[in-house]
């Protein structure tokens, strides 16, 4: 439902409230009296059977008494009589209600899913049930149990949590942070994170997002949106629950490394969200966002009256990341001039202790213009040789001044040890973030940091896989099937040599062995160039082989192969009795002297299915525990910043005699064991541990992959959709040449650069409204990066050349419900019919993915587009606001055939 009828709640012109009461410190009570506390201007209607007014406000019996259809029914009823409530509210046709009541449980013939079921008819949206309500500053609105109404602004809190929300509206109530809307979800029946998020991104009253979580249901709902989200507005969110242990016992290593939080985190950098730890860094985020834009770079100048206060600044600014500005020789030139010869000469500045009004708006008009950094810090420490008010002061009219005068954005944060409330008053009133300690305002100023770093992420080009990765999946499906055939859950040796062969994952060859003297022809081979192998018990029942002694190393003649073969099956025999003992299997010994040893694989999260697990490797991986996670599908540069986050992507570098390792081999191995999770859905578990890395490669020692089966047609697991391979396509072209129609990858930025070349500017302005000068990268980024879950872009390739002919995109609502398309051919193919292809490529994939209509805006003086819309069944609608445009709009639902081109 997403977006639907949200509006009605957060917007609303009237209000019912379903459990009004008189009775003092009850729920109806105290809601009532906040409704009316806060001067909800649209009108208020109550509804109790047992009383006819309440606090002077008129009451009626039942819902269908109501004067009126209100725009939310606000519940305080006792549980069991919410469903009933909720589905009269339904007939009705109101389109919303906020249900604050508590103690519906959960699950299955609970009364919050009869509540849900009882609503899901009419298309009523839910707010709750057991949440705080629903607080709009703006429109007076206090539908909720809060001790406090927030001021207006422009930050939009969500959260799972009433307790949570109510908190944070009185903590911002004492430092003038307003807000555009508080949501509190409770128990989540109908309306979520993902709908929360889809509403807010669009809501022009919200600047940024706050949200506290503490658990995700739907997640590629959520990833979707929060994805969305993050590209047009900040979005931070504090999780709780960060040390939760997993309830299974994990049977691989990268199981027991994927633990639950580490998997929210790695969610929530894909989705390009700002988390946060605590309470605490929350309140320092929302400060900081309540009245700084995100900027660019990370430089900080410090100023200050006292030399210690600055030092820790700087510590921390280092322990957060952060980068210190430099002051040019002309800088400090222009500072002696308005500073003591004591000052410190260096960035943090010292102004002295005896600092005054005078001094400070001195130096802070010199650091204000300084491009040698890109934000200020301004701390003062309380003494007796000046007023801290009076400086405050001076800071205040520096910072308005150059706002007034150059729309000067660089961000002022400040810092006034000790205040007693008069510099907090001032810098509240000219809306300046300032904080208890330098700690967390230099925590605050990395925030935005964090946060522009994060959107500058998700908007970079990967580069393109090379091209000699092509995978077989067909002998991959081939062995996943004939083992799930033969009732196995862990892939042998042989198996995992094939599969992972399969995808070009290098890995120690494995040889079958069932005694001694097979195992001593297998290492022949081996062992006639000098080269030592290894043996390993090969059982089903046998994961960890090396806990029954079931691994030998460095084996150097026949002889000892048998013998050690013998040793190993018998003391497996003694060991585990019941196990089926296949036989062994023989490696060649890999020696690798200055290889890094490291781990590669994935894992099964039950909310946000596969991860991809990379980190140090070898014998003490978990104690260890350097690794990073992060959701497939990854490409390039994922897979390059997977590794970037881990201890080992130093180490992977050139030290004393020890040359780099093969990053790129590195990288690629992951994108291929991404690429292998999403054909092989069956694929629980990898673990590669350890992998051996160095100048020459990579090469998998030692493997164990997990298997289970899969419903038939079930999607894909990944929280984020993977790009659809399956709907690629192929179309004659001219001369013999093939056209490949495929969905658009993040790496096509090439390919549209040269294609606009070829596009005239008559044509951009067709397909832009307006000339179109320069196209920069972020401009084609969002062109090629898309979220394949709401929006598909198919780009025609001719195969002979690889150049790009044209291109047609569709964009859902945030509903599902309808799309928008656009469509560009180059200028030099135009009435070849491609543009016909490539809108009935477009039509198909709508129609299939269920939209009921697609719609899209043409100029009007685009006569082409018009008669292949009027042709293709679109009905044509003159714009009534703008007279040059018409907007066309094909019903998906009508019967019938999308004529062809031939026609």
């Amino acid at each position: 439902m997403s977006t639907y009828r949200l509006q009605s709640l957060f917007a609303p012109k009237s209000l019912a409230l379903a459990g009004a009461s008189p009775r003092d410190l009850s729920l109806g009570r105290i809601v009532l009296r906040n409704i009316r506390d806060a001067g909800f201007k649209g009108r208020l209607q109550l509804v109790n059977p047992r009383h006819a007014e309440i606090d002077g406000v008129p009451a009626v019996a039942s819902l269908d008494q109501l004067d009126g259809k209100p725009d939310v029914l606000i519940v305080t009823a006792p549980p069991a009589e919410v469903p009933g409530l909720v589905a009269k509210a339904g007939a009705l046709g109101i389109p919303a209600a906020v249900i604050i009541t508590s103690g519906l449980g959960h699950g299955p013939g609970s009364l919050a899913e009869a509540t849900a079921q009882a609503a899901r008819p009419h298309g009523l949206r839910v707010l709750g049930p057991n949440c705080l309500g629903v607080l709009v500053p703006s429109l007076n609105l206090n539908a909720s149990f809060a001790t406090r109404m927030p001021k207006v602004g422009d930050l939009a809190l969500i959260s799972q949590s009433g307790a949570i929300a109510s908190s944070l509206v009185e903590w911002a109530s004492s430092r003038s942070i307003g807000f555009s809307a508080v949501a509190s979800m409770g128990d989540a029946v109908d309306v979520d994170f993902g709908d929360l998020l889809d509403y807010f991104a669009l809501d022009r009253k919200t600047r940024a997002i706050l949200m506290y979580v503490e658990s995700i249901t739907d997640v590629r709902k959520f990833m979707s949106a929060a994805r969305g989200a993050a590209r047009v507005k900040p979005v931070i969110v504090v999780k709780s629950g960060r040390h939760t242990e997993a309830a299974r016992a994990a049977a691989t290593h990268t199981g027991a490394l994927a633990g639950a939080d580490a998997v929210y985190d790695a969610a929530f950098r894909r989705a390009g969200l700002l988390r946060v730890l605590d309470l605490d860094e929350l309140f320092a985020a929302a400060e900081t966002l309540g009245h700084l834009s995100p900027f660019e770079g990370k430089r900080l100048a410090i100023m200050t009256n006292g030399g210690g206060i600055g030092v820790l600044a700087v510590d921390r600014l280092i322990d957060f990341g952060g980068t210190l500005a430099t002051l040019s020789e002309k800088r400090i030139a222009e500072l002696d001039a308005v500073l003591p010869t004591s000052w410190s000469r260096s960035n943090p500045v010292d102004l002295i202790g005896d600092a005054d009004a005078k001094r400070y708006r001195a130096v802070l008009e010199q650091l204000i213009s300084d491009r040698d950094n890109d934000a200020v810090l301004v701390m003062n420490c309380p003494t007796g040789l000046a007023s801290p008010a009076e400086s405050a002061a001076a800071v205040v009219e520096v910072i308005q001044r150059e706002r007034a005068r150059s729309m000067m954005r660089k961000p002022v944060l400040c810092v006034w040890v000790g205040d007693r409330g008069e510099a907090t008053r001032i810098f509240d009133q000219a809306g300046i973030p300032h904080y208890d300690s330098e700690t967390e305002a230099i925590r605050g100023f990395m925030h935005l940091v964090h946060y522009r770093e994060a959107n500058d992420s998700l908007m970079e080009t990967p580069p393109s896989v090379p091209t000699q990765f092509v995978s077989d999946t067909e002998t991959a499906r081939d062995v996943v099937t004939k083992a799930l055939a033969a009732g196995k859950t862990w892939l042998d040796p042989i198996e995992i040599e094939t599969l992972l062969g399969a995808y070009g994952i290098p890995v120690a060859p494995s040889h079958l062995a069932r005694n001694g003297f097979e195992a001593a022809r297998a290492a022949r081979p081996y062992l006639a160039k000098g080269q030592a192998v290894v043996l390993k018990v090969l059982s089903p029942d046998i994961v960890h082989k090396s806990e029954i002694d079931g691994v030998r190393l460095n084996i150097l003649s026949e002889e000892a192969v048998r013998r050690e073969t013998e040793d190993i099956l018998a003391r497996a025999r003694a060991a585990m009795p019941t196990a089926r003992l296949i036989g062994v299997t023989v490696h060649p010994m890999v020696v690798k002297p200055k290889a890094r040893e490291l781990i590669v694989g994935a894992a099964e999260d039950p909310i946000f299915g596969p991860v991809v697990v990379f980190g140090r490797g070898g014998m003490a991986v978990e104690v260890l525990n350097d690794k990073a996670l992060a959701l497939p599908p990854l490409d390039m540069k994922l897979a390059r910043d997977l590794v970037d986050r881990t201890g080992a992507g130093p180490l992977l570098g050139a030290y004393r005699n020890v040359p780099p390792a093969d990053r790129q081999a590195i990288e690629l191995m992951l994108v291929k064991i991404s690429q292998l999770l999403a054909d092989m859905p069956e694929i629980r578990e990898i673990d590669l541990n350890p992998v051996l890395a160095d100048e020459s490669g990579v090469i998998a020692v030692d493997g164990r992959i997990t298997i289970a089966a899969v419903a038939a047609g079930a999607r894909s697991r990944f929280a984020v959709r993977p790009y659809p391979k399956e709907l690629e396509t192929r179309v004659p072209g001219w001369d013999d040449h093939p056209v490949l129609l495929r969905p658009v990858r993040p790496e096509d930025e090439h390919l549209y650069l040269d294609f606009f070349k070829h596009v005239s500017e008559h044509d951009l302005r067709l397909r832009f409204f307006a000339p179109v000068k320069e196209f920069s990268h972020t401009f084609i980024a969002r062109m090629t990066q898309i979220d394949y879950a709401r929006a598909m872009a198919f780009v025609a390739i001719e195969e002979r050349t690889g150049e790009m002919l044209g291109g047609v995109r569709i964009h859902s609502d945030a509903n599902y419900e309808k799309g928008e398309y656009a469509v560009l051919v180059r200028s030099d193919l135009k009435g070849r019919g491609l543009g016909w292809v490539l809108m009935q490529r477009m039509i198909d994939y709508a129609r299939a993915e269920g939209l009921s209509e697609v719609e899209g805006q043409v100029l009007r003086d685009n006569t082409t587009m018009l008669r292949m819309c009027t042709d293709l069944g679109f009905r044509i609608e003159h714009d009534q606001e703008d007279p040059g445009l018409c907007k066309v709009v094909l019903d998906l639902t009508a019967k019938g055939p999308v004529a062809s081109a031939a026609e």
